[in-house]
C-alpha cells in the first residue's frame, strides 16, 4: 500500500483522511501538533466565554478511530524535503508516498512582533482562554478600583482588525458589557465601557459587498461599538493603544489584523506570495512535486479567471482536503487528476444576538434570518452530535438570558505574590 501523510488535523487533513481512510486503498499517518481538532470559526465564542473549547473541538483518535488504515501522531512538523520524500519532525524523520499540508496560519504583526505579549490573536484555543481572562479580569480590575481614570481605562477594548473576527470580537464584548456584566457588577456603568474597533481599510469586512459592511458597523454602533475606519496602530504598550497621532487608554488590546502562513513553507523551496503562502497548481499539487498537497491559509490557488488568491475559510479548506484525497485515488486507479473547483456557498459573520450578515453570490441580507442562518450553518459543520447538542441547548439559553458560559478566570499561577519588601518586613516581625 502506498503511504499519506497528512500534516496537520484542520478542515484540510481531517477530511482528507476521512476520504482516503474510506477508501481502504492507502496507509494514512496524520499528525498534528495538537492531538483535537479544532472548529476555528467558533472560536471567538470560547474568547468571549458563550462556549467551552471542548463544545467547540474533539479528539482526532476518536473521529478517526473507525478508520482502519489511519493512524493520528501527535507531533509537530518543522520541514520538508520533498526531493528525499521525508518530513521532519518532533518524533523524527517520517517518510511518504504521498504528503498533504494543511498547516494553517498564525497572525502577522506586520514587522512589529513584539505587540504580540500585548496584543494576542485569535487562532488556537490557548489564545481564545488567554482572551477570556484578560477581558473578564478588565471588569474585575474596574469594578474594584473608585479612581475613575483607571476604571475608564480598564473598560476601554480595543480590537485591532475589521475582518469577520474583529467585528465578532467587537460585538460580542460590546453585548457582553451592556446586557450581561451590567446584571452582574454593581460598580460597573455599562455606559462607561468603550470598545473599539479599528480598521485600516476604508470599511469593516471588505469582502463584503459594501451594503453589507455598512450594515455591520451600523449593528456595531447600536451595541455601543466605536467603529474607526482608515486608521493605523502606530504604537502598542501595557497601557494602550496608539492610532495614528491619537493615543487611547486601554487596558485589552485584541488582535486580529493579519495572518501569515506556517512557517514550515519556507522549507518547500518555492517562491511565496505576501502572506508566505505556497502557489499551488490547479490540481492542489506542488510546482515540481506532483507528490505534494497543498491546501487552506497554507495555499495560494487562484481560480481562473480570477484575479485574488482563494481565502482562508473554512469552506475552502474543507473542499480542498477532499478532493486533494479524491486526486490521489485516482493516480492509483491509474486515471488523470482532476483540478480544484470551488463551490462558494457564501460567507458571514454576526454581530451579536439576532445580528448578522449573509453573501451568497448575489444573494445578501442582514438581522434576524441572517443570524438564524449562520447559527443553523455553524451548528451543522461542528464535529459529533454532542458538540452540536450543547452547543444549541448553550446558545438557547444565552438567546433568552444573556447570560454567559462559565466566567473563569484561569491564571497560568494561582498563587498571589506579596511585594518582596512586604515578604522581608513579615519574615524581619516573626
Amino acid at each position: 500500500m502506498k503511504h499519506v501523510l497528512i500534516v496537520g488535523g484542520g478542515f484540510v487533513g481531517l477530511n482528507a483522511a476521512k476520504a482516503l481512510g474510506k477508501s481502504g486503498k492507502v496507509e494514512v499517518t496524520l499528525i498534528d501538533k495538537r492531538n483535537y481538532h479544532l472548529f476555528q470559526p467558533l472560536l471567538y465564542q470560547v474568547a468571549m466565554a458563550g462556549l467551552s473549547p471542548a463544545e467547540i473541538a474533539a479528539p482526532l483518535r476518536s473521529l478517526l478511530s473507525g478508520y482502519r488504515y489511519v493512524r493520528v501522531l501527535q507531533a509537530e512538523a518543522f520541514s520538508v524535503d520533498a526531493k528525499a520524500k521525508k518530513v521532519e519532525t518532533s518524533i523524527g524523520s517520517l517518510t511518504y508516498d504521498y504528503l498533504i499540508l494543511g498547516c494553517g496560519a498564525q497572525h502577522a504583526y506586520f514587522g512589529r512582533e513584539e505587540w504580540e505579549p500585548l496584543a494576542p490573536g485569535l487562532k488556537t484555543v490557548e489564545q481564545a482562554t488567554e482572551i477570556r481572562r484578560r477581558i473578564l479580569y478588565a471588569f474585575e480590575r474596574a469594578e474594584c478600583t473608585t479612581n475613575l481614570e483607571e476604571k475608564m481605562k480598564q473598560l476601554t477594548f480595543v480590537v485591532v482588525g475589521g475582518g469577520t473576527t474583529g467585528v465578532e470580537l467587537a460585538g460580542a464584548i460590546g453585548e457582553m458589557s451592556r446586557y450581561t456584566f451590567s446584571k452582574d457588577f454593581k460598580n460597573i456603568d455599562p455606559k462607561l465601557t468603550r470598545v473599539i474597533l479599528v480598521e485600516a481599510g476604508e470599511r469593516i469586512l471588505p469582502g463584503y459587498h459594501p451594503d453589507l459592511s455598512a450594515r455591520a458597523a451600523r449593528d456595531l454602533e447600536s451595541l455601543g461599538v466605536q467603529v474607526w475606519t482608515s486608521k493605523k496602530v502606530s504604537g502598542i504598550d501595557k497601557d494602550g493603544v496608539d492610532i495614528g497621532k491619537e493615543r487611547i487608554q486601554a487596558a485589552t488590546v485584541l488582535w486580529a489584523a493579519g495572518i501569515e502562513a506556517a512557517a514550515i513553507n519556507t522549507t518547500l523551496g518555492q517562491s511565496l506570495d505576501w502572506l508566505g503562502r505556497v502557489p499551488v497548481k490547479p490540481d492542489l499539487s506542488l510546482e515540481g512535486f506532483p507528490e505534494v498537497f497543498v491546501g487552506g491559509d497554507q495555499a495560494s490557488f487562484i481560480p481562473e479567471g480570477a484575479g485574488n488568491a482563494l481565502p482562508g475559510v473554512a469552506p475552502v479548506a474543507l473542499q480542498q482536503g477532499r478532493h486533494m484525497a479524491g486526486n490521489i485515488l485516482r493516480d492509483l486507479a491509474e486515471k488523470p487528476r482532476k483540478d480544484f473547483t470551488y463551490f462558494d456557498k457564501g460567507q458571514m459573520a454576526t454581530i451579536g444576538r439576532s445580528r448578522a450578515v449573509v453573501e451568497a453570490g448575489k444573494i445578501r441580507f442582514a438581522g434576524f434570518f441572517a443570524w438564524l442562518t449562520w447559527l443553523f450553518i455553524h451548528i451543522y459543520f461542528l464535529t459529533g452530535f454532542k458538540n452540536r447538542l450543547f452547543v444549541v441547548l448553550q446558545w438557547a439559553g444565552a438567546y433568552f438570558t444573556f447570560n454567559r458560559g462559565a466566567r473563569l478566570i484561569v491564571n497560568k499561577e494561582w498563587r498571589f505574590y506579596r511585594p518582596k519588601e512586604d515578604k522581608d518586613q513579615r519574615s524581619g516581625d516573626s
